[in-house]
């Protein structure tokens, strides 16, 4: 439910880790928020993976930081989609209902030379999941969310009109 830490901008990653983390110093808030601007680079890569998204439409509506942070970090959700062939971003509508990703970010990773995992992370915390039986799990969960959430052009089509709404 929110956005994942590649695609964030610099004021939403500092916006929210403020948020998580409010008795940080200067200097581990810009670790912190440093780390995650260096991990949206691989995006940049030529050679970068690929990488399919599904945020929950409250990601959209729920204020992080001050509407200016808001429109910037939805305008660059639309900007990435379009302009990186390799990302795909797709939106879970309120309307799909419940789904088992509402309450955790999770990322399932495919590698050439090794078993696939999944991510989980949390506030304050994250895991790595390796057992072949619960990666699975989280795969069907994760099927589902695909096949429930909005097309990708129907997607990037609702992230601009909440864009827009921060304008106001």
């Amino acid at each position: 439910m929110l956005v994942p830490g590649v695609l964030q901008t610099r004021a939403y990653a500092t916006a929210l880790t403020r948020g998580t983390k409010r008795r940080a110093s200067d200097e581990e808030m810009e670790r912190t928020v440093g780390a995650r601007m260096e991990r949206a680079q691989l995006l940049s890569c030529e050679n970068g993976p690929d990488f399919w998204a599904i945020i929950h439409e409250a990601a959209l509506r729920v204020p992080i930081g001050d509407p200016r942070t808001m429109k910037e970090q939805l305008d660059h959700l639309v900007e990435t989609a379009r302009d990186h062939p390799h990302a795909i971003v797709q939106v879970l509508p309120f309307s799909a209902g419940f789904h088992p990703f509402l309450n955790t970010m999770s990322s399932l990773m495919q590698f050439s030379d090794a078993p696939p995992v999944v991510y989980t992370e949390g506030a304050y915390a994250g895991q790595l999941i390796e057992e072949t039986a619960l990666v699975a799990q989280y795969r069907s969960a994760y099927d589902l969310a695909r096949a429930v959430a909005l097309s990708p052009e129907a997607a990037l089509a609702l992230i601009a009109s909440a864009a827009k709404d921060y304008d106001r």
